[in-house]
C-alpha cells in the first residue's frame, strides 16, 4: 500500500528552524513528483514547493522563496523540507504529496496525500 507519513513538526519560536520529513513506500518513490503543501488555520491548502522526478530540479510557490528548502533522498525513500527564520504565519498543518506528474502537483492536485504533521510558530 502507499504510504506517506510525515514527521518532524513541533512547536518553535519565531526566527527558528525546524525540518520536516515524509517518508515514502509503496510506490516507486524516484519516478514521482513529490511536494510539501501546508493548510493555515482558516485558510486554503496552499502548495509550498515541489520536486521533479526526472532531474531532481526543484519549483518553489513564490510566495515561499527563501526560507523553505526542499529535497529528497531516492536512496531513503524520504522528502524533506528545511524551514528557516519561521514566523507565526509559517503556522499550519504541512502534508506531503506525490504524483507521477510536476504538473499535477503544479496545479494544487495529488494522486497520494500524507495525513500531515503541526507546525506551529509562536510570537
Amino acid at each position: 500500500e502507499v504510504q506517506l507519513v510525515e514527521s518532524g513538526g513541533g512547536l518553535v519560536q519565531a526566527g527558528g528552524s525546524l525540518r520536516l520529513s515524509c517518508a515514502a513506500s509503496g510506490f516507486i518513490f524516484d519516478d514521482y513528483a513529490i511536494a510539501w503543501f501546508r493548510q493555515a488555520p482558516g485558510k486554503e491548502r496552499e502548495g509550498i514547493s515541489c520536486i521533479r522526478s526526472t532531474d531532481g530540479d526543484t519549483y518553489y510557490a513564490p510566495s515561499m522563496k527563501g526560507r523553505f528548502t526542499i529535497s529528497k533522498d531516492n536512496a531513503e525513500t524520504t522528502l524533506y523540507l528545511q524551514m528557516n527564520s519561521l514566523k507565526p504565519e509559517d503556522t499550519g498543518v504541512y502534508y506531503c504529496a506525490a504524483d507521477g506528474r510536476e504538473q499535477t502537483l503544479r496545479n494544487g492536485r495529488s494522486e497520494y496525500w500524507g495525513q500531515g504533521t503541526q507546525v506551529t510558530v509562536s510570537p
